[in-house]
């Protein structure tokens, strides 16, 4: 039996395309020369020629950065104050570990065009297509058209969005994380800005997220390499980085396959 991995992570870069310019991170990076002043404040006198290999230590500092930047799982803190009808929200420190280590499901949506609101409907057909009924505690993700679309500047508008009645769908049967390779659960903002401008209902803003005032639980965003995952047969790691009262934590998620043969 082996082991292999798929990172779906996205990498934290700042020149890359995965958020509007208010939102992307800034880092600077220090050489292993530029390391040597702060070493000696703790070792007085010395050089970059003196130290094991006659240099010092490359650091990086983060000078902005959002617990929404880079792939990330949502608590539902970040969706409602409330969940379950009325409790207060859980923030990302407080998500059960088991949420977190899971066997996963890929639900197919790539051929929904851009700002497509998933049905329950939907949702059902696929995994039927896919021959999987829902566990509870399945980690389902969403390959959406905004895999393939990462980096470029039209990112934030790709890909289809979870809606209310397919998020509900998912946690009514137990699921309580979920993901995707888009920017939002939800559909972009600018398909979503357009239909709340043709009806006036504002409701429809965020509404995968705000699913989880009735059911809670969390969600990835900007996931990376689901079109090299099977529908199942995978086990799904997403612990977040544990942030007091965090509404969100970066997040290495990894797809595990155990593989028989040598």
């Amino acid at each position: 039996m082996t082991r292999r991995f798929v990172d779906l992570s996205i990498t934290l870069d700042p020149e890359v395309v995965t958020d509007p310019p208010f939102m992307r991170p800034s880092i600077t990076r220090q050489t292993h020369r530029e390391t040597v002043s702060e070493a000696a404040m703790f070792f007085p006198g010395i050089t970059a020629e003196a130290m094991a290999g006659g240099e010092g230590f490359a650091a990086s500092e983060v000078l902005k950065l959002s617990t929404h930047n880079g792939t990330h799982l949502d608590a539902p803190w970040h969706y409602h104050p409330t969940m379950n009808n009325g409790e207060r929200a859980i923030t990302i420190d407080e998500v059960p570990l088991d949420w977190c280590f899971r066997p996963g499901v890929k639900l197919d949506f790539r051929h929904l065009p851009d700002g497509h609101i998933v049905t329950a409907d939907e949702v059902e057909r696929e995994l039927s297509r896919i021959g999987h009924t829902l566990a509870p505690l399945d980690i389902v993700v969403v390959n959406t058209a905004a895999g393939a679309a990462l980096g470029q500047p039209y990112f934030l508008g790709k890909g289809c969005g979870m809606g209310y009645e397919a998020t509900m769908y998912l946690t009514s049967r137990g699921v309580r994380v979920t993901g995707t390779d888009a920017w939002s659960w939800d559909a972009p903002f600018s398909h979503t800005a357009a239909r709340v401008a043709e009806t006036g209902d504002y409701s429809l803003v965020w509404e995968g997220h705000k699913a989880g005032r009735e059911i809670g639980y969390c969600h990835m965003e900007k996931l990376t390499n689901l079109d090299q995952l099977p529908a199942s047969g995978f086990t799904l790691s997403c612990f977040p980085a544990k942030i007091k009262g965090g509404s969100a934590g970066w997040t290495r998620a990894v797809a595990i396959f155990e593989d028989e043969g040598a």
